[in-house]
């Protein structure tokens, strides 16, 4: 999915600087270069769009009991090839995260390239060794409320390619690590990592309406308060 025209690789670009920004938010927010205090503390939710510092995005999120029951993976039908370019959603996430551009051949067989994995500090030189983790995972959103969700909307959340934050290539080894775990159970170990993580985090829930139950919003609060209040901007999904 190519996104505002062009080709895969300006895509890309554009898709990792949008990224990059959000991720560099917490070093240009530190010398005053994003918001003031003041203007950061003036949020704002309008119809569809959402534009509140961490701690206030974090508060914002219902709080309510998380239910597993009936989940099952393949209730997100995932990896389409929703534009029908011929790559499906993992490779879109592929072509456009790489920070050397891989060879896409036809029926959109990658090759070449290579990947930072933020969760762990990793640079990684195949495809086939990169994961495309859901910022949060699809057993997660389920018991979050993707449970009363439709077929359409749960594929919908599946392959967000419209939002730059709910899908990020990683290590295999961190993805497995982290599983359906929640904030309160797992963070990425590289340290440096995890206000990013937590903001990322919070953007989707709040794109996607999904609630916390009570220790995951304790450990969202705690964390927030230790890392920069950075601005939470998100169109809505639902």
């Amino acid at each position: 999915m190519v996104r505002g025209g062009g080709n895969h690789f300006s895509s890309s670009i554009m898709r990792r600087a949008i990224r990059t920004a959000i991720v560099s938010a917490t070093a240009v927010f530190s010398v005053g270069l994003v918001v003031t205090t003041a203007q950061a503390s003036a949020g704002t939710v309008a119809v569809g769009h959402v534009r509140l510092p961490l701690r206030e995005a974090v508060a914002a999120l219902v709080v309510a009991d998380e239910v597993r029951d009936g989940y099952e993976r393949t209730k997100f039908r995932h990896w389409i090839d929703a534009d029908r370019d011929g790559c499906s959603t993992r490779a879109e996430v592929l072509i456009d995260e790489a920070v050397m551009p891989p060879q896409v051949g036809a029926k959109c067989a990658i090759s070449g390239g290579s990947w930072y994995s933020s969760y762990d500090d990793v640079y990684v030189a195949e495809a086939k060794a990169s994961d495309i983790d859901h910022m949060v995972p699809l057993a997660e959103a389920w018991d979050s409320g993707a449970r009363s969700w439709t077929a359409k909307e749960r594929e919908a959340y599946a392959n967000d390619l419209d939002e730059p934050r709910a899908l990020i290539a990683v290590t295999a080894k961190s993805n497995r690590s982290k599983s359906d775990q929640d904030p309160r159970e797992w963070l990425p170990p590289y340290q440096p990592a995890q206000c990013g993580y937590v903001t990322d985090w919070v953007a989707v829930k709040t794109r996607w309406s999904l609630t916390v139950d009570a220790a995951e919003q304790a450990v969202l609060t705690q964390k927030a308060a230790a890392c920069p209040n950075v601005p939470v901007v998100v169109t809505k999904a639902l």
